[in-house]
C-alpha cells in the first residue's frame, strides 16, 4: 500500500463536514434509544392487575455533605416505601372496584406498604410487583418522604 492510499483511508474515517458529524451523532443517539428499549424488555412484564414498581434509592450523601455507610443505605432501601411505576398490567384499575378510575399511571411516584408486593431481584437492584390496590398514595417527589432507618 502506498503512502497516498494509507492517508486516504485514514482520512475517510474522519468526517470533513458538519452534516457527517450530525449523522454520526444521530447514529449514536439511535443506538442509545435501542439500548434503553432492550433494557425495558428485560424487565418482567406485569400481568392482570399487577404494577411493576422500581423502589426509590436514597442518595449516598446527605445535604450537609456526610456520606452514608452501606449498611445505612441498605436499611433505607429495605424500609423504603416509595417507588416509580415502570409498567402496569392490562387489567389494572378496571371493573367496579375502581369507579373513579386509576390511582396512578406509568411514570408516577407511589407510596406503598413496607412489605407489600413481591420483590424480584434484577441486574442492578430489585423491582416490586404490587397489586393495584396496594398503592396507598401518589407523590411528586420521593425525597419529600422521610425514610426510616
Amino acid at each position: 500500500m502506498s503512502k497516498e492510499e494509507t492517508l486516504s483511508t485514514s482520512t475517510k474515517e474522519i468526517p470533513k463536514h458538519k452534516h457527517a458529524l450530525e449523522e454520526k451523532y444521530q447514529e449514536n443517539k439511535k443506538e442509545e434509544r435501542d439500548l434503553s428499549k432492550t433494557e425495558e424488555h428485560r424487565l418482567p412484564q406485569p400481568t392482570g392487575w399487577r404494577i411493576l414498581v422500581l423502589p426509590f434509592k436514597m442518595k449516598d450523601k446527605t445535604k450537609g455533605g456526610i456520606y452514608l455507610g452501606d449498611a445505612t443505605l441498605e436499611r433505607q432501601q429495605v424500609g423504603s416505601n416509595c417507588g416509580l411505576v415502570l409498567a402496569m398490567g392490562p387489567h389494572c384499575y378496571s371493573g367496579e372496584k375502581f369507579p373513579e378510575g386509576p390511582w396512578c399511571k406509568k411514570g408516577d411516584w407511589v407510596v406503598f406498604a413496607r412489605y407489600a408486593g413481591s420483590r424480584i431481584l434484577i441486574d442492578g437492584g430489585e423491582v416490586r410487583l404490587l397489586n393495584d390496590d396496594e398503592v396507598l398514595a401518589t407523590i411528586k417527589n420521593p425525597e419529600d418522604i422521610i425514610h426510616q432507618y
